[in-house]
């Protein structure tokens, strides 16, 4: 594990992938842009909290408090107050989560009217079987503002055939609705073809109504399939991410062997999309040479293993205080520590290496007001991503 570095380090001034924008409902062909004349930011990385388990994701409530919620792989999420964890955590499940390589606590998501349900959703890995997948829901307890275990009651079940590919995200779209990012059931190459299947939960998106009375939950009359499923064709879509001055999805796919990508949706679109895999790899045909591209959303930037990249880390679109990066999607790998930025720019989307770091990038998360932060796993530090 890499030691701790001061919050100074600069733009590693290098521009990497040019990539083109392809349509939500176009084919996977494309083709190379001009660069685009922008500079890349300057980035900083501000430590505001360390000594945490393991972290796996960065949440905020909405309901004006300003807290900073840290979710733990061990099955624990902590809250920052004045930069350090609370001595007792927010929630603690460690008891029911299956903890360890891709497995544990992954998500966590809060509705628009947590203030007074004071009810929200956490995605686990259980004890049973290799450890399956288990969305569910608890309240706050309003004296003590800690969760109240026996509130627990889960919303969804998802049989894991192996132990990796968990997917893990959940966030709440601007429709009102959880969305959930599923991995394709883990081995290796999608073995059992999950991605592209429209009758299994695994390699997907999914859509389901929750708090909508005494049902768990509820398939939204949109759904393309008439089940939970909106979008399929996906590895392991270990982050996801709606911008929130528009709503439009981002979501970043972990590849197998050669590449990693970033998919978008624009606001109002992507119902059905298939993303490709396990037929694609990013732009590549994964199993073939040549293969049958047709009504593929192909991805909008892609970048290949190498200088230490195994993992992409799904970011979000900076919309925050800091002028230099507003409009902004902010990624980063998982392995190498690399932080890049993609935007659009003449109707071209280019994603800019903005800073090398030491760090196990393993989430990135915004606060209440827009400003961004990242997880270094191995560390148990949170970062802010700011300017000089």
């Amino acid at each position: 594990m890499s030691s701790f570095r001061e919050h100074s380090m600069r733009l590693v001034a290098v521009w990497t992938l040019v990539l083109s924008f392809s349509s939500v409902a176009g084919s996977r062909e494309s083709t190379p842009p001009t660069p685009a004349k922008e500079s890349p930011p300057t980035i900083t990385l501000t430590p505001i909290a360390k000594g945490l388990k393991q972290p796996t994701a960065i949440a905020h409530a909405g309901d004006g408090s300003n807290r900073l919620f840290i979710v733990e792989q061990r099955g624990t999420v902590q809250v920052l107050r004045n930069g350090m964890p609370g001595s007792d955590p927010f929630l603690d499940i460690r008891r029911l989560v299956k903890a360890g390589g891709e497995q544990g606590l992954l998500g966590l998501a809060f509705p628009k009217d947590f203030r007074s349900s004071k009810t929200f959703y956490v995605n686990y890995t259980n004890r049973v079987g290799v450890g399956n997948t288990v969305i569910a829901s608890f309240r706050t307890d309003r004296a003590t503002d800690h969760a109240d275990n026996s509130t627990r009651k889960e919303i969804l079940g998802i049989v894991q055939p192996y132990a990796n590919h968990n997917g893990g995200q959940l966030a709440f779209g601007p429709d009102g609705f959880l969305y959930i990012g599923t991995g394709d059931g883990g081995s290796g190459g999608d073995p059992h073809g999950n991605g592209q299947k429209r009758d299994t939960l695994l390699g997907k998106l999914l859509r389901i109504q929750v708090g909508a009375g005494g049902t768990p939950y509820v398939i939204p009359k949109g759904n393309p399939f008439g089940n939970e499923i909106w979008a399929y064709g996906l590895r392991n879509p270990w982050r996801f991410s709606f911008d929130r001055a528009n709503g439009d999805l981002y979501i970043a796919d972990v590849g197998q062997n050669e590449v990693e990508e970033i998919d978008y949706l624009a606001a109002g679109t992507g119902k059905g999309a298939n993303f490709g895999w396990n037929v694609m790899e990013g732009n590549r045909c994964f199993k073939k040479q040549k293969c049958d591209r047709s009504g593929m959303v192909a991805p909008v930037a892609e970048y290949f293993h190498g200088k230490g990249d195994c993992s992409v880390t799904g970011g979000y679109v900076y919309r925050g205080k800091i002028e230099q990066l507003k409009g902004i999607y902010l990624y980063g790998d998982y392995c190498s520590g690399r932080i890049w930025g993609l935007r659009q720019s003449g109707g071209k989307w280019v994603s800019q290496l903005l800073l090398e770091t030491p760090y196990r990038i393993s989430t990135f998360g915004e606060d209440e007001q827009g400003e961004v932060y990242l997880a270094d796993y191995g560390g148990g530090t949170i970062y802010r991503i700011g300017v000089p």
